[in-house]
Parts: structure tokens; C-alpha cells; sequence
């Protein structure tokens, strides 16, 4: 069942005189319990484009439609409750409080909701045991390894059950370890919990862990390929033979 829909959206930046086209006339759907990676070029216009579908960017033409609502219409605090109705999002850099404890930074989410707080332990404690953290929810950010903050700001981005889970370049500051580690937990959330997974990276390595790649190039889908029946070893082949095509500017770092 098709949960996202990117109709022929265009973002340009600048003024007349000096006009850039991140995304050029880009158009695909994204199904239910789906996990896909874009992957791209610095400048190939991917985080613009993941921006544009979180609504924290504006598009300038097009349309994006999440279960048929038009989002690029929603204005103002349309567009906070749809945030936190049905987005999640994990970011490169964690963006966790300091001041707060891994437990209290997953359960902010809830609280914002008015969610009981014996709902909010049950719901913070099955989310920790999924993601491996149990161990932390005591401890503050300065605490942890980068692995481990990681995965409570996972933690944060599925406690309130998303319809859609964005993650921009989630492993670009881990260790091969953590990366392998966390990657491994967003491919169970996907196949165990059906979560919708939209990750932008730069990383074959990453890559290799959704079920289909879009590979986008100056602006546009320059090519898409599907995992199918394929082993992770053989999808990340595949993966390496179109960045060879789109020019090798993409990391195929193991």
C-alpha cells in the first residue's frame, strides 16, 4: 500500500540572478513497511530533497503526499501537529539534550503528547530493549558512545509509532561498529515492527541494508535499483556497478 508520493517537485535557491536547482523535477512513491536509501554526490541535491518530504524545507513546485494529504499545503501549526503526528527523524549528529537522561530524551516525544506516564515507561522500556540501550536510559549524552546516542535518538524517532521514519546520513559519525550495529537495528524495526524508512547516505555500506536505492544525480533520479531476492553482499555490489556509472563520487566504504 503506498504510504508516500513525490509528484515532479522542483526546490531552486538564490534570486534571479543566481539561481540553483537542487532538486530537478523528481517524482517517485514510497510503499508501507518499505526501507529506502538515497544516495548521492555532496550537492546532488539528497538532503534537500529528504528536507523537502520532512517539511522543514519548502518546495517551490510539486506536490508531496503522505497517505493522500497534501503536505505541501499545511501552514504554521498544521505542519507541528503533522510533524509529530507521523514523522521521525534521526539525525547525523543525534541532536539529543544534554540535560536530559537517554530515557528522558526518548520519552520528551510522549510527554509532548500527553501520553500517560506508566504508558510512557512501557512504551520508553520495549523501545530500549529493541534498540540494545536498557543499559543507558540512566545516563546523560556525555555519557554514552556515539553508538549508543544513536540509538536512544532512534529510540526518540520510533517511541511514538511514525507512520514515517526519516534518517539523514545516520551513521556518517559512528565507527564501522556502531554503524554496523545500528543499521542492523533499523533493518529489524523495518522487517519486525513493517516501519517506513527514508535514509539519505552517502554510504554503500548503508545503502545496502534498505530495499531499494534511488540514486539521485545534479537535481534528478539518475538511476533506482531493488534488492529483491538478492543477499546484502550481492545488493551491495549492485549497489557499487551504478556508483561506478554515476561517477564514483559516492563513499563505497565497507
Amino acid at each position: 500500500m503506498e504510504l508516500l508520493k513525490i509528484e515532479h517537485i522542483e526546490k531552486y535557491y538564490g534570486s534571479r540572478s543566481s539561481l540553483t536547482k537542487a532538486v530537478d523535477d523528481i517524482s517517485f512513491n514510497v510503499n508501507n513497511g518499505e526501507f529506502v536509501a538515497i544516495m548521492g554526490a555532496s550537492g546532488s541535491g539528497k538532503t534537500t530533497l529528504l528536507n523537502c518530504i520532512s517539511t522543514i524545507d519548502k518546495v517551490t513546485a510539486g506536490h508531496i503526499y503522505l497517505e493522500d494529504r497534501d503536505i505541501t499545503k499545511l501552514k504554521g501549526k498544521q505542519l507541528n501537529t503533522f510533524r509529530r503526528d507521523n514523522l521521525g527523524f534521526i539525525f547525523q549528529d543525534f541532536n539529543l539534550l544534554d540535560t536530559l537522561t537517554a530515557y528522558e530524551n526518548i520519552a520528551l516525544a510522549l510527554s509532548i503528547k500527553k501520553v500517560p506516564a506508566k504508558e510512557i515507561a512501557s512504551k520508553v522500556n520495549a523501545a530500549a530493549e529493541k534498540l540494545g540501550i536498557t543499559e543507558v536510559l540512566n545516563k546523560y549524552p556525555y555519557q554514552m558512545s556515539g553508538g549508543q546516542k544513536q540509538r536512544v535518538a532512534s529510540a526518540r524517532a520510533i517511541i511514538t509509532e511514525p507512520k514515517l521514519i526519516l534518517a539523514d546520513e545516520p551513521t556518517g559519525a559512528l565507527d564501522s561498529k556502531s554503524a554496523k550495529m545500528l543499521l542492523t537495528c533499523l533493518s529489524v524495526l523495518n522487517t519486525e515492527q513493517d516501519a517506513t524508512i527514508m535514509m539519505v547516505t552517502h554510504d554503500s555500506f548503508s545503502a545496502s541494508y534498505a530495499q531499494r536505492v534511488i540514486f539521485i544525480k545534479d537535481g534528478k533520479i539518475f538511476s533506482e535499483i531493488n534488492k529483491g531476492d538478492q543477499s546484502r553482499k550481492e545488493f551491495f555490489n549492485k549497489i557499487i556497478d551504478v556508483i561506478t556509472l554515476l561517477g564514483g563520487d559516492v563513499s563505497d566504504a565497507v
